[in-house]
């Protein structure tokens, strides 16, 4: 169950950040720390 919370999280961060299409190293990292949490919201 959890592994399929994880890639449901990846495909949204990969999807989000494609559509976004973000130029600053910045905005990638914080593209990076909201996958972090979510993937950390659904292990809980």
């Amino acid at each position: 169950m959890i592994k399929k919370y994880l890639a449901l999280a990846c495909l949204t961060l990969l999807g989000t950040g494609a559509l976004a299409g973000c130029n600053t190293m910045d905005g990638a990292g914080q593209d990076i720390e909201r996958g972090g949490e979510a993937i950390q919201d659904a292990a809980q």
